[in-house]
């Protein structure tokens, strides 16, 4: 599974580590990434989306149907 959100489009983030000598090593933070499957009536079947606890938010906000149509406007095949 990919950690990139397909809602939001949240991918991982890069930086150093820091430990108690200063030693810096290379670390990434992940962001939360879910397989979540969901019903859309314009469609009439269910879809599964890759995205994050945000992407999530912005779903029960939106709505699913407005959403999708936000994805497919931006060439992202469900």
């Amino acid at each position: 599974m990919s950690t990139h959100c397909q809602v939001t489009g949240r991918t991982p983030g890069f930086g150093k580590a820091v430990s108690h000598s200063h030693v810096r090593t290379n670390r990434r933070w992940n962001p939360n990434i879910q397989r979540k499957t969901y019903y859309v009536p314009s469609l009439g079947r269910r879809i599964t989306v890759t995205v994050s606890a945000k992407g999530i938010k912005t779903i029960d906000r939106d709505g699913i149907d407005a959403v999708v149509a936000r994805l497919r406007a931006q060439g992202v095949k469900l």
